[in-house]
């Protein structure tokens, strides 16, 4: 979906093939027999939860409610206000024809919130009420009253919690809610346990566990590169890698990136690494330059957990982890 919900002020669902759910949203057995024939591949473990979550999007959300849209792009979670009724959107681009208006309140980072909040709102069902942190979401956005919300699996009606009747489904939310929490904390730690300038000296440390030779740049003066890689021993020989380095948990954009840019010389190339994200203009700008490179903190958490058993006692002692398997189903 990428940033359309946030930019066009709504939230979706798909199941496009279905048409619109008005036609047949009046009981969930309705909806059963519906996904039944138009996905017949769909497994039948998976069919009361799905008929449950489509049933609550057309039924069950109301006007005021206030909704939770967790970003996997962007890491952010995004806090609205539903101002519409039940909408099908005809021939959406996206696929994601079930919709319903939000005015969006508010998006913060992921590291704004404790880290159960987080799990709470990371269940694999699509559509669900938060309960154990309500308070916690809408305190962030200056509402105090118990208003109900999307998103926690505590509230699924009987026939949706039959969705964890599938072996396959339990085991992949899982190892999804495995993967989330580790990049959580990673972020975390590095985000509240390290200054902005010791997380240089991080990023610097990153660099030499990938085979680079890096220094750290003096604390000002630094026309905003804070580290330089290289290759060789002396840093003589292209390329050099000028680094900037942002602990910022938000979203960089493109004056970030430019001022990045306007440091390089000839043969230097520019590495921007934060723990947030970046905003399109940005990425747009990586992709039409060459010699830009944007790693965010999803990307930064893939790096550390590639070289972890490279990294030095006192980054390990910062981010124990504990190496585990978990299942792959996708």
């Amino acid at each position: 979906m990428g940033s359309s919900p946030l930019d066009n002020h709504y939230v979706a669902i798909g199941w496009d093939k279905l048409g619109d759910l008005k036609h047949y949203a009046g009981s969930r057995e309705q909806l059963k027999d519906a996904l039944q024939d138009t996905y017949p591949d769909i497994k039948k473990g998976a069919i009361a939860g799905n008929a449950g979550v489509l049933f609550r999007f057309v039924n069950s959300i109301q006007r005021n409610d206030i909704v939770v849209y967790p970003s996997k792009m962007d890491r952010m979670v995004n806090i609205g206000r539903v101002i519409s009724d039940y909408g099908y959107v005809v021939n959406d681009q996206y696929g994601y024809p079930n919709q319903r208006r939000i005015e969006w309140l508010g998006s913060f980072p992921r590291s704004d919130f404790s880290q159960s909040a987080l799990y709470e709102i990371g269940a694999f069902i699509t559509l669900f009420s938060i309960k154990r942190h309500a308070a916690e979401f809408l305190n962030k956005v200056n509402l105090a009253t118990p208003l109900e919300t999307i998103a926690n699996p505590d509230d699924v009606d009987d026939d949706a919690s039959d969705v964890t009747s599938d072996d396959d489904l339990a085991t992949e939310s899982i190892s999804q809610q495995a993967v989330q929490t580790t990049e959580d904390f990673i972020i975390k730690q590095l985000h509240s346990k390290l200054t902005g300038y010791e997380f240089e000296y991080f990023v610097a440390h990153i660099l030499e566990c990938m085979g680079y030779k890096a220094r750290v740049s003096s604390k000002s003066g630094d026309g905003g590169v804070d580290v330089i890689a290289h290759k060789d021993e002396l840093g003589f020989e292209p390329p050099i890698i000028k680094v900037q380095c942002k602990k910022s948990t938000g979203q960089n954009g493109e004056p970030d990136a430019n001022q990045l840019l306007g440091a390089l010389g000839e043969g230097e190339y520019g590495l921007f690494v934060n723990l947030g994200s970046y905003s399109r203009p940005a990425r747009l700008l990586e992709r039409n330059k060459a010699k830009l490179r944007l790693i965010d903190g999803d990307e930064l958490v893939d790096l550390v957990l590639e070289h972890y058993p490279k990294l030095s006692h006192k980054y390990r002692a910062l981010l124990p982890l504990k190496q585990i398997y978990v299942a792959n189903l996708n």
